[in-house]
Parts: C-alpha cells; structure tokens; sequence
C-alpha cells in the first residue's frame, strides 16, 4: 500500500474518533449538568423546607408604628451582659420593645410543650390559668400537653387562636425515665404533626407558673435560657457532665453558660434536630451503661455547647423564689417555679 494512501486514512480514522469522543463529552457534560442542577435544587429545597419551613425565615413588612427612638449612645443596659460572644442577644428587660416585635411576629403560631405526667398533673391548672395570662398574649398557641391521664387535663378559657392539645403518652415508674425520654417524645411529635401546625417551638416544665410577660421577644431559630442558680459563676462551678465515657461530656476548660432544661425551644426544624442529637446521646450512654448526672439537661448543654443558640434568655426567664434571693439586676421575674415537696411529687 502506498504509504501516502494509509496515512490518509489513518487520519480519517482518528478524525472520526476524535468527532466520537466530542460528541460523548459534550453529551456527559450535559447530563452531568443536569445531575448537579437537581441535587442543587434538592438542596435547597431540602435546606427550605428544614430551616424556614412555614415561612419563617422570611423578614417581615411591619406596619406603621410609633415608638421611642433607641438612643446609640445610651444604652438602656449597663449592668448586665446583654450580648454573646457569636452575637446572640440576651433578653433582659429593658432590652427590648415588645410593639415593635409583636408586630414583625403578628401572623405566627407558637407551640408550647409541656409534659403532666403521674402526679406532676396537679400543677396544669395553675400553668395554663398563667400562661393564658402572661404567655404570647395576642398571639396563637397550641398548648401540647404530654400526659398519662387525658381526663385530668383542666378546662380553662382560652383567648381566640388558641387551643390545648392533649397528647397521651405512656407513664414511667420514675421521674428520671420521664426527664430521659422527654427529648424522645419531642422529637417524634415534631415529626408527625408541630412542623405543619406551628413556626415555634417552646419546651417548658410545668411545675411553674408564669408571673410576668413572655412574649416573642425569647423567638429565634434556637433559644436556651440561663440557669438560675448559675448565670453568676464561673465554667468551673457549672454542673457539666465530667466523665468522658458520656455522650454529654463537657472538658473543664470548655462552657460558655449552664443552660436550664426547664426553658428551651426554637423554630420546630432546630428543636427537632436537638431532641433527635439529645436522644441519640441518651440511648448511646444506655448502651455504655452510663447516666448523665442531670440526664436530658446536662446533654442539652452538651448540644448548646457546639451549636451555639441564636438568642438567650436572661434568668427573668427561670427562677426559683424559695432557693434564691432575687439579685437588683432582676427587674422581673417572668417564669417562678411553684413551691413543692420534690420527694412527694416524684416518688409517687
């Protein structure tokens, strides 16, 4: 073969697989492409629905208001500490216009849990008839109460837009088992029904009462609220679990604030997450036959150790008038605890 005659069709043949392989490239690229655009928008849909589901996420329009103009130079705080080190405000009064934020949070609906379990129904009456008094006025609530004894739930009257949910769930022999599996409950009720009937969620205990306004000002994607008998000290006096074998180990040389168990919430996408992580700690320290030392609130803090909460609520948020003297820089309490026999109520 004449060797002229070869290598043109030697060049033809390679042209025809550098055409080939073109057309497979561009063809892969496209669905490629395609691949990525709909993960991306599985993302973000995915991302939406999660973290701004209901909407709230948006920034509202609020309506004409009057109000006192805030005053840079003079802040309405000098005593107290009223911002985080990630920014994260913390609620004292003084700190806040309630007009302001009643309007940006005019069309939500804020769940509250509460669990009345075994003897601990006794105090729903006393909650509700405050709560009704002091709670999100104004604004609509769903009362989630967990209970045991559906019957023994009280009927109170309620403002409009506002209902209680009885939400029966099984007793336990001790109050340890109720604290442990609270987060439990939380979560699997956050799945089936708060994440399409409210944009809040606020956990509460119910052997409490509240005694002052407790409005929208404490909403965020993820509040915790400063313990009362710790908001003064130091890392070292908080009541972390020390032993590194638990899921809610906390190192000495780590803390930010001790957070009450009695006073947390979120939007309901955030609180899920949390209740989910905290329960999943609780079954793995089961497993390891360990107890953390105050069971769902030291694994709370563990989690608002490394997911830092988007606002925190002052001790005005939490207090116990029998176990402590009221400091000056309290100018409310909020949320008091109801005075009891802790043995009685338990050991039933």
């Amino acid at each position: 073969m004449d060797p002229r005659e070869f290598w043109r069709k030697s060049a033809k043949v390679w042209l025809c697989l550098i055409l080939l392989c073109a057309v497979l490239l561009g063809f892969y690229s496209q669905v490629t492409h395609r691949v990525v655009l709909q993960q991306m928008q599985l993302e973000k849909k995915e991302s939406s629905e999660g973290d701004c589901h209901l909407d709230t996420c948006r920034i509202p329009e609020v309506p004409r208001l009057v109000y006192p103009k805030a005053q840079l130079l003079k802040p309405t705080r000098v005593d107290v500490l009223v911002m985080t080190p990630w920014f994260a405000p913390i609620i004292w009064d003084g700190t806040f216009d309630s007009a302001i934020l009643d309007a940006q949070f005019r069309n939500i609906t804020v769940g509250l849990t509460v669990f009345a379990i075994k003897k601990y129904v006794v105090f729903l009456k006393l909650f509700l008839e405050t709560a009704e008094k002091h709670f999100m006025v104004g604004h609509k609530v769903n009362y989630y109460v967990f209970t045991d004894q559906p019957a023994a739930v009280p009927q109170i009257p309620l403002q409009e837009g506002r209902q209680v949910v009885v939400l029966e769930v099984r007793s336990y022999k001790h109050w340890q088992d109720i604290s442990m599996h609270r987060m439990e409950m939380i979560s699997n009720f956050s799945q089936q029904r708060f994440l399409r009937e409210v944009h809040y969620l606020v956990c509460l205990d119910v052997d409490m009462k509240f005694s002052d306004h407790v409005g929208v000002e404490i909403l965020a994607p993820l509040f915790g609220t400063l313990h009362p008998g710790f908001y003064a000290g130091d890392r070292q006096s908080f009541t972390y679990e020390r032993r590194p074998l638990s899921q809610a180990y906390i190192p000495r040389d780590e803390g930010d604030f001790y957070y009450a168990g009695g006073f947390f919430g979120g939007s309901v996408p955030e609180v899920y997450r949390l209740t989910v992580a905290c329960h999943q700690a609780m079954m793995a320290d089961q497993a390891n036959g360990i107890e953390a030392v105050w069971h769902d609130e030291s694994h709370l803090n563990r989690y608002l150790l490394y997911h830092k909460p988007s606002k925190v609520l002052s001790p005005e948020y939490l207090w116990d008038e029998q176990m402590l003297q009221r400091p000056p820089l309290l100018r409310k309490l909020r949320y008091v605890a109801v005075p009891k026999n802790h043995a009685e109520i338990r050991n039933r």
